[in-house]
């Protein structure tokens, strides 16, 4: 019998805290597509302000907010934009760029950082002579932390090269930072200098900060203006969305600090596992708050029967390939959660299935 549930599926799954709850009844809301919402203007100002942007939109999702923030930047139909070729735009928002925008992808090799080589992406930029037949290159767009990495962080000085790359031949940067406020935490920079040299940002309140719903793009008030109408046109448009803005700004004043926690969360666990036999985990590569581990090639265990007899013990993973699983930490997570979560790793790796006859 299950007696507890430790959820690392996502640091998505986490639930409103009492204190959020409390902010959503007693929000003061009006119609935010007409503007009149003030705890979303509340919001949007704040993060504005965190950024070192000049205005902000709330918005449902962060798939959402990235499309606005590529639409917006690739007015043209038929553009083109540089981005990694693992990069969650590129591989988890249903190519809505290009089915819905009209804009071409042009993926560039993303490394085992999340980087991708300022020379590999000097040299995916269009020739402006070849516009008869080439799609012109109008935005690059990195991702801050990169999820499909491992939550690896790109520093100031990377993402200052991509900024005056983009400026050299006259393009935009987008950084798609659903965990922007990870990768702050874990360089100990501010969030607005790490997004300084960028155009627009999306911010993801519902992953590391722990908010219910939402995420926040923000850049200039030209950007902002023309993203509110898209956003209108995508049917994100809402109307009394301080509801959801209310809890947003209760995660800001109380999660953020929270974030350090869940990295070191992360890397307790994921030394604990690595020291178990049959599986392993590149420890120096998890910088905040996301773990990938492989099972051993040729040993006794599938990813399918772990992560079964995981959830016997009320521990939910996320299985990516045949051979690897990605736990995610977060602030509901407590450091006894994570010793059980060891304890239970150590237990199904020890288990071995009737049919090996053993």
């Amino acid at each position: 019998m299950v007696t507890k549930t430790v959820d690392l599926r996502s640091d998505t799954v986490t639930k409103p805290t009492e204190a959020m709850r409390a902010a959503m009844a007693s929000a003061e809301v009006d119609d935010d597509v007409l503007c009149f919402d003030p705890t979303a203007v509340r919001l949007e100002s704040t993060m504005a302000r965190i950024t070192g942007k000049e205005a902000a939109l709330f918005v449902p999702s962060g798939t959402m907010g990235n499309l606005i923030s590529v639409l917006v930047h690739c007015e043209v139909r038929g553009s083109e934009v540089i981005l990694g070729d693992n990069c969650h735009i590129h591989i988890y928002e249903n190519g809505g760029i290009s089915t819905i925008g009209g804009v071409h992808p042009r993926p560039v090799k993303n490394n085992e950082d999340g980087t991708m080589d300022i020379d590999r992406i000097e040299a995916a930029i269009r020739d402006p002579s070849g516009e008869i037949v080439y799609p012109t290159t109008r935005l690059i767009c990195l991702e801050n932390t990169h999820a499909n990495s491992g939550g690896r962080c790109l520093s100031v000085e990377y993402t200052d090269q991509v900024g005056e790359l983009a400026k050299k031949y006259g393009l935009k940067l987008h950084i798609d930072g659903a965990r922007l406020f990870n990768a702050a935490t874990a360089l100990g920079v501010p969030v607005d200098r790490l997004v300084r040299a960028a155009d627009s940002v999306s911010v993801c309140l519902s992953k590391g900060l722990g908010a219910p719903v939402g995420s926040v793009i923000v850049g200039s008030a030209d950007f902002i203006k023309k993203a509110r109408r898209l956003r209108k046109t995508l049917g994100g448009g809402m109307r009394q969305v301080g509801i959801l803005c209310a809890a947003a700004l209760v995660a800001l004043q109380e999660n953020v600090a929270k974030l350090e926690h869940d990295h070191k969360k992360a890397r307790v666990l994921a030394e604990g596992i690595n020291q178990i036999k049959g599986l392993m985990v590149d420890v120096a590569s998890v910088e905040t708050n996301i773990i990938y581990f492989d099972i051993e090639e040729g040993f006794h265990m599938t990813v399918p029967k772990l992560c079964k007899k995981l959830e016997e013990h009320g521990i939910l993973v996320m299985p990516e390939t045949a051979s690897r699983i990605r736990l995610v930490m977060h602030h509901q997570i407590s450091a006894s959660d994570v010793q059980y979560v060891i304890s239970c790793f150590q237990s199904a790796m020890t288990w071995v299935p009737e049919e090996n006859g053993m």
